[in-house]
């Protein structure tokens, strides 16, 4: 299959073999801007944001990723927006698009994955796969060890609750927790008074 038809059936749903070697070249040259990342010191912050334009599709201004971060492609079909920020040990099953919104945090340990396989042993023997893209909203909170799975859309401003396991889409305005991931409760007034329990909010937005 050449290269061309194996990105459309990546990027269209479809099944495709993932150790096709006509994809591989690409893949690994993705990977060595990776390692680079990975191992550029904190202190060259000019490089590692040159860095992170190479690697990703689209990314908007004041975007950080603390290292290590993980992904299949290094961020090539990954959209982010502005000011996103992404805590140690993010990975990225990125084989097909992630659209991620302004203002997105991600905390420790968040998986994104939009590669799957299918149910049929003898064609996972085989390494078929196919995915399925991934939304996050703008000013979405991630907590950490959260994994989202395949084809799943997170509302904007919504809060997703530390080890969830993200199955399904999850609308705006909430806060959603579990393994699966489920709606706990809106987001209200009274999260604009209190920040934690009864502890009230004494600074002004900037």
């Amino acid at each position: 299959m050449k290269l061309e038809e194996i990105k459309l059936r990546m990027s269209s749903k479809k099944l495709y073999f993932c150790d096709d070697p006509s994809i591989a070249k690409e893949q690994i040259q993705q990977l060595d801007k990776l390692f680079e990342y990975n191992n550029t010191r904190p202190s060259n912050q000019e490089k590692k944001q040159q860095l992170l334009k190479e690697m990703f599709a689209k990314i908007g201004d004041n975007c950080y990723i603390e290292t290590p971060f993980h992904a299949n492609w290094g961020g090539k079909f990954v959209h982010l927006g502005n000011s996103v920020y992404a805590n140690f040990n993010l990975t990225l099953v990125d084989d097909c698009p992630i659209y991620i919104g302004d203002n997105v945090l991600l905390a420790p340990n968040v998986t994104l994955c939009t590669g799957t396989h299918p149910i049929h042993p003898e064609l996972r023997s085989q390494q078929a796969q196919f995915n399925l893209p991934i939304t996050i909203g703008r000013n979405v909170w991630i907590g950490a060890g959260s994994i989202v799975l395949p084809g799943v859309t997170i509302g904007e401003n919504t809060v997703i609750g530390a080890g969830s396991v993200v199955t399904k889409d999850i609308p705006s305005n909430v806060v959603a927790v579990g393994n699966p991931c489920k709606v706990l409760r809106p987001i209200d007034e009274k999260d604009l008074e209190y920040y934690y329990k009864n502890m009230k909010i004494d600074i002004t937005c900037r």
